[in-house]
């Protein structure tokens, strides 16, 4: 039986493809989420991905699977940079968790250098585009091993 990841993505990543590709690139959510899919599953594991703009539904994905996951990767958008309750929703969970920025917040408007998220979880990846998800793919199931 596989082991089960989330990969949660916060606000505006519905819009992938068509929001400022020279920085998120054309590729959908839709072609994201089957990526993961596939290196997910070649790895052993299985995946429940999600989009929402809105952080409470991103603490409450996170507090179930607390029940559910082995892993959670968290592509948290602009609630990096703001929200404490993701934070807190993120400690709560004994799993591994990996934070994932398709741009690299360093390089961008200073408001964007810090994570709250960043305080909490074992890894960061940032700024290699979407193949920063594949890579937090793989390097979950290292993490799990």
């Amino acid at each position: 039986m596989s082991k089960l990841i989330y990969i949660l993505n916060g606000p505006n990543l519905n819009l992938l493809g068509q929001r400022e590709p020279e920085i998120y690139g054309y590729e959908t959510l839709n072609d994201l989420a089957e990526t993961c899919t596939k290196v997910a599953s070649a790895s052993g594991l299985s995946v429940k991905f999600l989009q929402s703009n809105f952080e409470g539904q991103l603490v409450d994905w996170i507090h179930e699977a607390r029940h559910t996951a082995v892993g959670i990767i968290i592509n948290p958008a602009a609630y990096s940079h703001t929200s404490i309750a993701i934070h807190d929703a993120l400690k709560s969970f004994e799993g591994r968790t990996i934070e994932v920025h398709i741009s690299n917040i360093h390089r961008r408007e200073s408001f964007r250098h810090h994570s709250y998220v960043s305080l909490c979880v074992d890894g960061v990846i940032a700024g290699l585009g979407l193949h920063g998800y594949e890579l937090a793919v793989e390097s979950m199931s290292r993490l799990l091993d």
